[in-house]
């Protein structure tokens, strides 16, 4: 949006002419904007977050309809093809790399479901959360997905070659007010989207590694200052270090997830004691040992230390392969090992889990 109503800029978009770590100056002035946008909506607390979620998801809905409706009437309705290339695999063949995408794309919820009840407290029923997961999940992830493919397929008669981001299919309109609304809506949309996978989740496990001294807004800017480190446009330009820590993140999640599962369902099935989650007393059911589950955190270590074997060791014989699964192989071997552990570390007794 910038370049297109100052074009003389343009040289400051260029990294190698001016610019550090990987990002040119206008780069950085535009990611500081961004930056600061989103953590004063964070800060204003968790009503405010819930109102601006309520206008991202529809404004970014109308923007990409309004998109889509304006390539079809460009290129015609015939020219809509959900096939964006060459199919290489057929039949069964298809099917691994289908499985490779779907763990792919677990890996990358794997840290929103985990913080899972970070948002499901504030729900005003279980069903309402159902609910809210059947209309956000699954029914919007395929159609938002099916929007962008036939968005996508729209830029290749009409631009002469295919263009699989949003943004810039609307940087390519010849109309500064079309690409000055897009630009501000897709970054509304990402404000949106950060907070939710970024902000509120890491804002809750900072302030609960020490409650009396990080609050949940300076959980956040922990949170902030780490996603400025991590140099993100770093990552994102690279299709192997996407996968790379994808499949880390999925290796050290996933053993959480299955400890968790097994604690929850098969340990104490579904029997929780709300008030002595909130307490450090040894007398408290959640004390174990000096505060730590030793079989937890065993559990962990080793199911995330097994997946991380095919993540690190790619030339070894189908590893590449199985470093897709790392968060399955992680919450698999986090979920056996919890149960094994709990009869010898006295689980059961220790919390006074009813027989």
């Amino acid at each position: 949006m910038v370049l297109k109503i100052w074009p003389g800029l343009m040289p400051y978009a260029d990294v190698d002419l001016h610019g550090f770590l990987g990002l040119p100056l206008l780069g950085w002035c535009t990611y500081a904007i961004l930056w600061v946008l989103q953590a004063a909506v964070f800060w204003t607390g968790m009503e405010t977050i819930r109102r601006f979620i309520d206008f991202c998801g529809p404004a970014v809905y109308v923007v990409m309809f309004v998109l889509a409706g304006y390539l079809i009437y460009k290129a015609g309705w015939g020219s809509i093809n959900l096939s964006l290339g060459d199919v290489k695999y057929h039949g069964w063949d298809a099917l691994p790399i289908m499985l490779g995408a779907i763990a792919l794309v677990v890996s990358y919820f794997s840290g929103p479901m985990l913080n899972f009840g970070d948002f499901s407290r504030y729900g005003k029923s279980f069903k309402a959360v159902k609910t809210g997961n059947l209309l956000g999940l699954p029914l919007n992830f395929l159609m938002f997905s099916i929007l962008v493919v036939v968005t996508a397929s729209l830029t290749i008669p009409v631009f002469g070659e295919l263009i699989t981001d949003p943004v810039s299919t609307v940087a390519r309109i010849d109309s500064t007010f079309a690409i000055v609304l897009g630009a501000l809506t897709f970054t509304i949309a990402t404000i949106g989207i950060n907070i939710v996978a970024n902000f509120i989740s890491p804002a809750f496990d900072f302030s609960n590694v020490s409650p009396q001294r990080i609050s949940w807004r300076a959980g956040g800017m922990i949170a902030a200052v780490g996603s400025v480190l991590i140099t993100p446009w770093n990552l994102y330009n690279n299709p192997d270090v996407i996968h790379y820590t994808l499949e880390t993140l999925g290796a050290f999640i996933g053993p959480l997830f299955g400890v968790l599962i097994a604690d929850f369902y098969l340990v104490r099935r579904q029997q929780v004691d709300v008030d002595d989650m909130f307490t450090m007393e040894p007398t408290g059911r959640y004390f174990y040992r000096k505060g730590v589950n030793p079989a937890a955190v065993i559990a962990t270590a080793a199911g995330a230390v097994v997946a991380m074997i095919p993540v690190l060791w790619t030339g070894g014989p189908h590893m590449h392969t199985l470093a897709q699964y790392s968060w399955f192989i992680g919450m698999g071997l986090g979920l056996v090992v919890y149960l094994a552990l709990v009869p010898a570390t006295n689980v059961k007794q220790l919390s006074r889990v009813p027989v």
